[in-house]
């Protein structure tokens, strides 16, 4: 998850160099480090320079019902190919309003329900059981000697390919070798190459038993 200091130098450099920042707030929910920002809007210039995505998908379940927001603040301007500045709010509003209807009646009520407080408390309970899910993982696969990050603030843990493997390699011996599958770093991009990501939204049954599984094959 970014620190506030880390996104104070993105912020510091999009003003400098002119540059607007898509900020991915879907994940927002699993914040529990009060040092960490829930939008990049906590950050002092951040709408002179930021859009920042929402999504019920992953603090709600809503992951195939389509239901998510966008936040273009009023003022916030880009580039044009002639380089002459260009508000987006108003581009955007044209966009959404000749090529969306709009989200469907049922999905909208079931994201209001998201905020009544029957919903906030069923939702805060499954962010719970998946980040127990990911601290299950996380300590699982450190107790085996794998260099492992994240599964703090973020439902996915990362680990570090043993013996230089490829992300690709790894993922081939995790299938054959433990039939649990995971995402190989390098589909995140070159900086994930040597890297796999293992996700905590599943069961606790399946975590516990994928997690026997792996570990039962690096304490050999």
């Amino acid at each position: 998850m970014a620190t506030r200091e880390h996104l104070e130098k993105w912020v510091a450099y999009a003003k400098q160099h002119g540059s607007i920042i898509f900020f991915d707030a879907a994940y927002e929910a699993f914040i529990t480090d009060p040092a960490i920002p829930h939008s990049i809007y906590e950050i002092p210039g951040a709408r002179d320079c930021a859009i920042e995505f929402r999504s019920f998908s992953k603090n709600a379940g809503f992951t195939g019902t389509r239901c998510a927001l966008t936040v273009v603040p009023k003022g916030l301007k880009g580039k044009a190919a002639d380089g002459s500045e260009v508000e987006i709010w108003p581009l955007w509003n044209r966009r959404q309003s000749t090529k969306f209807n709009g989200v469907s009646y049922i999905v909208q009520r079931g994201a209001e329900a998201v905020y009544s407080a029957e919903g906030q408390a069923q939702t805060k309970a499954l962010i719970s059981f998946y980040m127990e899910n990911a601290k299950i993982i996380r300590e699982q696969l450190t107790s085996v000697g794998l260099e492992v990050h994240g599964g703090i603030n973020a439902p996915y843990v990362w680990l570090k390919t043993p013996d230089n493997l490829s992300s690709w390699d790894f993922f081939d011996k995790l299938l054959v070798n433990c039939n649990v599958v995971g995402t190989p770093g390098s589909g995140f991009g070159a900086a994930g190459e040597g890297y796999f990501r293992i996700s905590a939204f599943n069961s606790r049954d399946n975590v516990n038993e994928a997690m026997a599984r792996i570990t039962a094959k690096f304490k050999q």
